[in-house]
């Protein structure tokens, strides 16, 4: 059947424009090092038509702090996988053809993945990494992939399918991926640490605003995750992380409902 411009398209049948497979997405303070980033995916692999490279420019100033920039880019990215990464990675051993393994891997073992990078936090005190780093070269704690809770902002893949933003209430350089993950897990998916190896340039800054960020996080969760009743206009719901409260769903919002009710006949009747 042919159709015009103003039929309506089958949902099913959208694809990502252009088929593109990875869009590599940075936040640039300093040209020359990322002119070295780009330079090496080129050289491993990722390169045109089916990846873009796209930045957000704070050589001059700080125009995109990493929540608003990275939201932006998950907008705007093509790729069916969005690559979030700092300026200063290069890769060194691992390219386009392993990405493509892992990623193909995760997939056979879990559809519900949303996010994958190089290094996070799977509990207290045990963490996940294959990296090179300032702190050790060719480092690996773990088998991977490796379920984590958090991921390190160096190097992140997201699956576009996920539709995963980052807080808009939240703001600076630290602490996104963990927002990220966090969001995820909220929605539902899974984060994981692969087997892909690169260089970080970095051994990582913990400067004044680190402090800032790690509290207006918590404070936000902590606001999220409160205990709370919820109306909806045909049931009552409690709210709550505490599974020990969690019985106040059974009885008690029966007896909450037929209390309020009568509240609202009494009101009505002396009206």
């Amino acid at each position: 059947m042919s159709r015009t411009a103003a039929d309506p398209i089958s949902a099913d049948t959208l694809r990502f424009a252009g088929n593109v497979k990875y869009s590599i997405c940075t936040l640039v303070t300093r040209v020359a090092q990322y002119r070295e980033m780009v330079e090496s995916f080129h050289n491993k692999g990722f390169s045109e038509p089916d990846c873009e490279f796209l930045f957000l420019d704070n050589s001059e100033r700080n125009t995109y702090d990493a929540f608003a920039g990275y939201n932006l880019f998950l907008r705007r990215a093509r790729g069916e996988l969005i690559i979030l990464c700092h300026q200063d990675v290069v890769l060194i051993d691992d390219g386009r053809t392993k990405l493509d393994e892992v990623i193909a891997d995760l997939e056979r073992r879990d559809r519900n993945w949303g996010v994958c990078g190089n290094s996070g936090g799977m509990s207290v005190g045990r963490l996940a990494i294959r990296i090179s780093d300032p702190h050790g070269a060719d480092q690996r704690t773990v088998s991977l992939p490796a379920r984590v809770r958090s991921l390190d902002e160096n190097f992140m893949v997201v699956r576009a399918e996920a539709n995963l933003a980052l807080s808009h209430d939240l703001a600076g350089f630290h602490l996104y991926g963990t927002d990220l993950c966090i969001v995820a897990d909220i929605l539902g998916l899974n984060c994981y640490v692969i087997d892909f190896h690169l260089a970080h340039l970095s051994a990582g800054v913990k400067d004044a605003s680190f402090a800032q960020v790690r509290s207006a996080l918590i404070r936000k969760y902590a606001r999220g995750f409160r205990s709370r009743w919820l109306a909806t206009p045909n049931t009552l719901l409690f709210l709550t992380g505490a599974a020990f409260l969690l019985p106040l769903n059974g009885r008690t919002v029966t007896r909450v409902i037929g209390a309020l009710k009568r509240v609202i006949s009494a009101f009505g009747s002396a009206a």
